[in-house]
């Protein structure tokens, strides 16, 4: 991945005042970590929006000030709960020579022929992994490719993952990521009886017209009698 760099600036507006700045497309926020002194900062939205979509909250982002370089993670990241736009963002420094933890998203990607063929459902037991790493070494997302399950009770296992040996991934190897499971007996069951109840609905449902023919037949025989 290259390297990810966010322009910011200095940030003089602090306080209920902040909201003055984001109508003028500023997101208000704070750089902070051990041995810094915490640092006001503003970067525009859209700037901040490319960043964090490329970035997320587990890769590194070098947050540029001026002539000041300082290796960061997006660390919190507030959102307005209405609109849900970005309000603030927090970003945290970091050491190169210092290997740090957070949670990694875990993304599938393919379709699973057992899911298209045979019905299995595709069942995500892990949706993050908690990894410990360099920061410069910290992977955006895990990617699981589930096109090579083929059949019922094929999985991934953590294992399997294809990461960097660079990075320790906090789980068991043998750790089940993403599953293709046979449907429950109990389902296909529910599915038999709804079927059942169907027929029986559309043989008890007539066409128009029936109702009033059966009635005809029963009144001539009872004028026969």
């Amino acid at each position: 991945m290259d390297k990810v760099e966010l322009n910011v600036q200095s940030r003089e507006v602090t306080g209920s005042k902040v909201k003055n700045l984001r109508k003028e497309g500023l997101i208000p926020g704070v750089v902070y970590g051990r041995g810094l002194e915490s640092l006001n900062i503003q970067v525009p939205v859209r700037d901040f929006e490319k960043v964090y979509a490329e970035a997320g909250e587990s890769t590194l982002v070098y947050v540029k000030l001026g002539d000041e370089e300082l290796p960061t993670i997006i660390h919190d990241v507030s959102l307005d709960p209405v609109s849900d736009k970005i309000i603030h963002a927090d970003f945290y420094k970091v050491r190169l020579d210092e290997k740090i933890k957070t949670h990694i998203p875990v993304v599938l990607v393919g379709v699973a022929p057992a899911v298209k063929n045979l019905g299995a459902i595709l069942v995500t037991n892990i949706n993050e992994l908690e990894v410990e790493a360099f920061p410069q070494d910290l992977p955006h997302e895990i990617t699981v490719d589930v096109s090579k399950l083929e059949n019922f009770d094929d999985h991934v296992s953590v294992k399997d993952l294809p990461i960097s040996d660079k990075v320790h991934i906090e789980a068991k190897p043998d750790d089940i990521v993403v599953l293709a499971q046979e449907p429950a007996e109990e389902e296909a069951e529910v599915a038999a009886e709804a079927s059942v109840e169907d027929l029986e609905v559309i043989k008890k449902e007539k066409p128009e017209g029936e109702e009033g023919e059966e009635g005809g037949e029963a009144g001539a025989e009872e004028k026969k009698e």
